[in-house]
């Protein structure tokens, strides 16, 4: 009569065995899923897209007591062709970008209108002036009536890069407007049909693509509510980071892109422009040059911020220490650091651009990390103005920001 106890103690012990390493795996794998740092919010938060309602709040109030250096960058930002009232929007059906932007359908035109809106949806907010409110949906509103498509080479990075600004303006029309925005419905679709169809997925090119596509994503799918795509993006975003900013904490080598297949040493040293020793702070593009390497720092930037504004803040993570030493790395050399035989062949090609105010406020005046260099080449450059890509006015909007 013992034996059946016996069985039916160690079916007990199975089964509670088995039960609790379901439970286990659920806390190890499951749980942590719906808490990373990335993953989307309950709910989204406007607007939210790079800036906030009170990094706008303090902007305003910097700007309309004559407070510097945000009284001069609004001044620099109200002088430019972006801010112009006369300004007409040049919408395509179909934008054709080939590589550099050669051939040139509309690249300019789409991108600097998207700049244009995000302006004027600045000068709205800080001046209450409706006819800028009303410029920007005008933009808005001649794009999303026209524009179906993206095409050649360029076609990715070209939807990344316009389809960063947009979503900016549109975040600060759409919830601080108190007029009319009839066709913002219509907005919202030309971004889910058109724009987020061709960044989504990512890119294997060179790290700037995939950043500057994975920012465009990102800021779309707050605009949307989108959380499957904020979600897909922030992954896709990490993946990148990590594989575009090396750590010594890699090891050997720096991190990949699985997609990529950069499965030898030969094939990582090729893809990192042919650079063989890897330092912290060295990026995927360094040894190209200091401008494209702008473009994924300044992206990583953006994606961060916007993840602080949503409520889960990449800057204490991984993501916030790469950002910082290719920050600093960058701009030592920018300011002028004799450049080391070791290093892309004792040559570099400056020229990072305006891309330094996000991550030097949130890192260092946030956080308190001493960016010595950072800081230097930042107050150099004030007030930033835009790449006339996708970064605009970041000293305006975040120089020394504490909301």
């Amino acid at each position: 009569m013992s034996a059946a106890p016996a069985r039916h103690r160690r079916r007990t012990r199975a089964l509670l065995f088995a039960g609790l390493t379901t439970a286990l795996v659920g806390t190890l794998i499951l749980r942590p899923g719906a808490h990373r740092a990335d993953a989307a919010p309950a709910a989204f938060v406007h607007p939210g897209v790079t800036v906030s309602q009170g990094q706008l709040d303090f902007v305003r109030n910097k700007v309309n007591a004559g407070a510097q250096p945000w009284k001069g960058a609004f001044d620099k930002m109200m002088a430019s062709r972006y801010a112009d009232l006369n300004r007409t929007p040049e919408p395509r059906a179909t934008v054709e970008c080939g590589s550099y932007s050669n051939p040139n359908n509309g690249c300019t035109d789409e991108r600097e209108d998207a700049i244009a809106a995000y302006t004027d949806a600045l000068a709205w907010y800080i001046t209450r002036d409706e006819r800028y409110a009303k410029k920007a949906i005008e933009l808005m509103d001649a794009w999303s009536a026209t524009i179906k498509d993206h095409t050649n080479s360029n076609a990715p990075l070209q939807t990344g890069w316009a389809g960063s600004s947009w979503p900016r303006a549109a975040e600060i029309i759409k919830y601080t407007y108190t007029g009319d925005w009839p066709d913002s419905g219509r907005f919202a679709t030309m971004l889910r049909t058109v724009y987020l169809p061709e960044i989504i997925n990512g890119s294997n090119s060179n790290g700037n693509w995939e950043l500057s596509m994975m920012e465009a994503a990102v800021g779309i799918s707050v605009f949307l509510e989108d959380k499957a795509s904020y979600d897909k993006a922030m992954a896709k975003f990490r993946t990148r980071t990590a594989a575009y900013v090396y750590l010594s904490s890699d090891g050997e080598l720096p991190k990949t892109v699985p997609s990529q297949n950069l499965d030898t040493r030969e094939k990582v040293v090729k893809y990192w422009q042919g650079q063989s020793t890897f330092v912290t702070g060295l990026t995927q593009e360094t040894c190209r040059d200091l401008t494209h390497t702008g473009y994924g720092i300044s992206a990583i930037s953006h994606v961060a911020e916007t993840s602080r504004i949503q409520g889960q803040d990449l800057y204490g993570t991984n993501v916030g220490e790469r950002l910082r030493q290719a920050l600093g790395f960058q701009a030592k050399y920018e300011l002028g650091t004799a450049v080391p035989s070791w290093l892309c062949g004792g040559s570099l090609h400056l020229g990072l651009g305006p891309v330094t105010e996000v991550g030097y406020n949130a890192l260092h005046n946030r956080l308190g990390h001493a960016m010595t260099n950072t800081q230097t080449l930042t107050e150099r450059n004030r007030p930033a103005g835009s790449n006339n890509l996708f970064v605009a006015w970041e000293t305006l909007t975040h120089g020394d920001n504490p909301s």
